[in-house]
């Protein structure tokens, strides 16, 4: 499944106390926190892609947030996967009650990264306009122009001279090659990690990925793969997966996976896969692990199949 890195892990908190600096996501499940508790300024639909342009961020932290909301019972899982609001938190503060501050949006390479994704799943070449870019998130067009020349150096778009901004449509193919090399650097970092793991810490990865049962959807937690990059120590590894190319992809997973039917699949992956390892199986991790990441190809290729949502 999708996962977090350097940056994104630092912002993926859960819970938020008022008046303190919040991380992006702790700002949106506070907020929406208080649109619940207040019945002000619903969104119709409880989808990542409808919440994430309602907050104008990418899917990692709005992902992070609704975690945190299901866990604390603002939200409900339904065995679908789909979100819904617990009716029994609706309007129960008055509008008056205070949260914390929205973060300045100052990571743009996460912003219109949402924007590349979205592009890259319709079935035709799209433009992206710096002028009308600029105009959605109120900022100058510099900033939108530097960050999408960061993307054009890592093959993420492509820059046409005099004429803007291209992202061509994603296909299996590519999918395919990325999902590649990601296997190959995971098991590396995971041969590199195994004396660095922590018992404790896995275990509490494990108890965060919480199956389906008795009518109670599964609840999916994607840090283990950032703990064992970051437990490996090879900068090498930590940078491909920080870089804008691996962002890309990590962003589409995060954007197909919530809309199909394999999240408790998902939980199970995540659940063998740390029970070996808090077993020393090596093998049996090993295996897992490489399911797990070849799983991640058929549930683009079903995105891809039924074409942009």
């Amino acid at each position: 499944m999708p996962y977090q890195t350097g940056s994104e892990a630092d912002r993926g908190g859960s819970g938020s106390i008022p008046g303190t600096k919040s991380t992006l996501s702790e700002y949106i499940a506070s907020d929406f926190q208080h649109r619940i508790l207040t019945r002000t300024q619903l969104p119709p639909r409880l989808s990542l892609a409808s919440i994430s342009s309602l907050y104008g961020v990418s899917m990692s932290p709005v992902r992070t947030a609704m975690i945190s909301l299901v866990k604390d019972g603002f939200l409900e899982q339904k065995p679908n996967g789909r979100l819904a609001i617990n009716p029994s938190r609706i309007g129960k503060k008055p509008a008056g009650a205070s949260i914390a501050p929205p973060p300045v949006p100052g990571d743009w390479d996460e912003i219109l990264l949402h924007e590349v994704v979205t592009a890259s799943l319709r079935n035709k070449p799209v433009h992206l306009r710096e002028e009308a870019l600029a105009r959605t998130y109120h900022v100058g067009r510099s900033i939108i122009r530097h960050t999408l020349s960061r993307f054009a150096g890592s093959r993420v778009l492509d820059h046409l001279p005099r004429r803007g901004w291209v992202v061509q449509p994603l296909s299996i193919q590519q999918v395919r090659s990325y999902v590649q090399i990601r296997e190959v650097l995971e098991l590396k970092a995971l041969d590199l990690a195994r004396s660095r793991l922590e018992r404790d810490r896995l275990e509490a990865l494990r108890d965060a990925n919480v199956p389906g049962r008795r009518g109670r959807p599964a609840v999916l937690d994607n840090r283990l793969h950032a703990y064992i990059i970051e437990r490996s120590g090879n900068r090498f590894i930590r940078d491909f997966f920080e870089q804008h190319v691996s962002r890309y992809y990590t962003a589409l997973f995060d954007y197909a996976a919530p809309e199909t039917s394999e999240v408790g699949d998902m939980v199970q992956h995540h659940r063998e896969i740390l029970n070996a390892l808090i077993a020393h199986d090596w093998p049996r991790a090993r295996h897992a692990l490489v399911q797990h990441i070849r799983e991640q190809e058929t549930i683009l290729g079903k995105l891809l199949a039924h074409g942009s949502r």
